[in-house]
This record gives structure tokens, sequence and C-alpha cells, in this order.
């Protein structure tokens, strides 16, 4: 059975039921201070962002062997990518709950797991896997981030639908291996 879901209901579902779980981010200014009340303003406006059109303007990541993966490569798969740095406290506490989140859709080809060293340091971030025995992927920006993925603080992750339209954006430390970030995530995997 096919799942069909309408796209502002998802946002809903996941920025909302996420909202509770917000602990801090690093370099917060003014205008991110507030995530929980952004949050709403976000979901009341029906207009969401799809990846750049242009030609040579596409978001790409490099892994650790210096391989590009592009955000539009990506389409037909969900993309959950999670800004950070090893430096930072709130990022460092959501860590094991988003590798409790990948270990759920192992086997699953309808969803990649993007974690982006902000530092751009990928001996440092691999090397800050390993010790922590984390199976999550790390890469660096292979080109610019546009202000819709990552403003100033982090940790920011970012949730692309399998058509590349951004399904969420949230700011600061969550708890990603709550039941109800599995099952809206699995349920974008599944959807056409």
């Amino acid at each position: 059975m096919k799942v069909r879901l309408n796209k502002r209901a998802m946002l809903t579902y996941i920025l909302v039921t996420m909202g509770g779980f917000c602990f801090a981010g690093c370099n917060n200014n003014e205008q991110n201070k507030n995530v929980e009340q952004s949050v709403p303003t976000a979901i009341a406006e029906e207009e969401t962002t799809s990846l750049p059109e242009q030609t040579g303007n596409d978001v790409a990541f490099k892994d650790k062997d210096g391989k590009t993966v592009s955000l539009k490569s990506l389409k037909g798969k969900v993309v959950f990518i999670n800004f950070w740095a090893t430096w930072c406290p709130p990022c460092i506490h959501e860590m094991p709950s988003i590798n409790e989140l990948k270990k759920t859709f192992k086997g699953n080809d309808n969803i990649v797991f993007l974690m982006v060293d902000v530092d751009n340091n990928i001996k440092k971030s691999k090397a800050f896997m390993k010790n922590r025995k984390f199976d999550l992927p790390v890469y660096t920006p292979a080109s610019d981030i546009p202000k819709d993925y990552l403003e100033s603080s982090i940790p920011t992750t970012v949730i692309l639908d399998k058509n590349g339209v951004m399904v969420g954006r949230i700011e600061g430390s969550r708890d990603y291996a709550d039941p109800k970030m599995i099952k809206a995530l699995h349920e974008l995997a599944e959807s056409d």
C-alpha cells in the first residue's frame, strides 16, 4: 500500500511534535533565539523551499574519500541533513539520537543521512564518530549552503522529501529517536 502525504500536514507533524524537544543551539543570535516561536510561523506560510534549479547552483557535499554528493543526485530519496561541529555541546548532545534514528532505517534505500561538519574538518569529524562508535556518514560542504538550510545556529537539521522539497528545518538539539520523528520519516520514505 502506498501512502500519500499532505506536505503541510507532514511539516506540521514533524516540526510541532519535535518542537518540545529543543534544548539549545550554538552561535544563536537574536533572530534565532526563540526557535519554537518561528516553527509555527513557518508552518502557517504554505511556501516550501525547493532545491536550486539553475545548473551549477546545486548544493553539494564531500565525503571522507573526497567524493562529491549533490542534492540533485539524491532526488527520489528522503534526505536528512544535520549541520553540526565537534565543538558544539548541543550537537554532541543530539548525536546519539541521530545514530539511533539512522539505525531504524538500516537497509532502507529511500532515506539518506548527511552529517555535515560546518568546520570543514573531515579528519576530525571522522575521528569524533569513530571514538563515539556512531555509524553516521560525515560530509563537508562542497558548495555554498543556502540560508534556507543554514543561517547562524547549529545544530540545524533539514529534511527534504523525495522531490527535494524542504519539509522541515529544525534549529537546536532534539531527540531524533522520538517515535513521532521515526514514524514521520517512515511515512515520507514510503510516499511517492
